[in-house]
């Protein structure tokens, strides 16, 4: 059986104080903000005049967007989520991270990205950011960081994108009790429990979440579960995990009905993108 679904418990927020130094313009289009963030740290939803690029140089981070569905992303240091001006979004902290804000002016977004998506943090864009961070370059010329910046952009335009997100109900006016449920197996992927065993703990009947999971995001739990267990093993990947150490913490008894699963979703064995993503 599963853990019961608990009510959401307080965790160490942090606000978006202090932003004012960092708003992005026109002469500066790109702006670094960097952060140690313990775990277990929530930034509430808020949202920005700019494009932002959430990226850890080290932890884990899961950002969550409404655009306007709201969709959850599990980040590791190899990938970064573009979130475009005006979404509404908010941070958790899932392991302890170092966390660099990349805020860029509207007037730099690239052509069609409205929305939010996973990219693909290459060398060169990770060392970009370094050299962009305030803190590691005080004497950063005028000229220079103009170059950086344009040179960043480009190479996010460019950059792959990866299918990381997990859909959502939404915050304000989706069902409570699917969300509570999404947000218990986030919490516990390696749980195999059933939709009925979860929704026993959530106080509905397994008629009524397959029905909501149909209705707010258009799947079916064992799909959604599936796009859940992708999230949380890729970053575990990504860090060079053993692929039946990944298997067990998904949930699965077997490493090959694992990769069966992965391959089927992904195109590709976990050991492909263990070897290709890890930094």
């Amino acid at each position: 059986m599963p853990r019961p679904l608990p009510a959401r418990t307080s965790l160490p927020i942090l606000s978006v104080d202090g932003i004012d130094a960092f708003i992005p313009s026109r002469q500066r289009p790109v702006r670094v903000r960097s952060r140690s963030l313990p775990a277990d740290t929530h930034f509430e939803p808020h949202r920005h005049g700019w494009a932002q690029l959430a990226y850890c140089a080290s932890g884990i981070l899961q950002v969550s967007a409404s655009v306007p569905d709201e969709i959850t992303y599990i980040v590791p240091p190899s990938r970064a989520v573009w979130i475009a001006p005006g979404a509404l979004h908010a941070i958790n902290v899932l392991e302890a991270a170092e966390f660099r804000t990349l805020y860029i002016h509207a007037g730099s977004t690239p052509a069609g990205w409205q929305g939010c998506r996973v990219i693909v943090v290459s060398p060169l864009l990770r060392e970009m950011v370094l050299a962009l961070d305030a803190h590691d370059s005080p004497g950063l010329s005028a000229a220079r960081e103009a170059m950086l910046s344009g040179l960043l952009v480009d190479e996010i335009t460019h950059a792959d994108t990866q299918p990381l997100g997990v859909p959502m109900p939404h915050a304000g006016h989706g069902d409570k009790r699917l969300r509570a449920l999404c947000e218990a197996v986030l919490r516990s992927p390696s749980e195999r429990a059933t939709l009925a065993e979860w929704s026993a703990d959530s106080g509905a009947s397994e008629r009524t979440m397959a029905r909501l999971f149909r209705d707010e995001l258009g799947t079916s739990y064992q799909q959604w579960r599936q796009q859940a267990i992708l999230a949380h093993a890729l970053p575990l990947l990504a860090r060079g995990t053993p692929v039946s150490q990944v298997a067990a913490a998904s949930g699965y008894a077997s490493d090959s009905a694992f990769s069966a699963m992965f391959k089927a979703a992904m195109g590709q064995s976990p050991s492909y993108f263990q070897n290709k993503i890890g930094l």
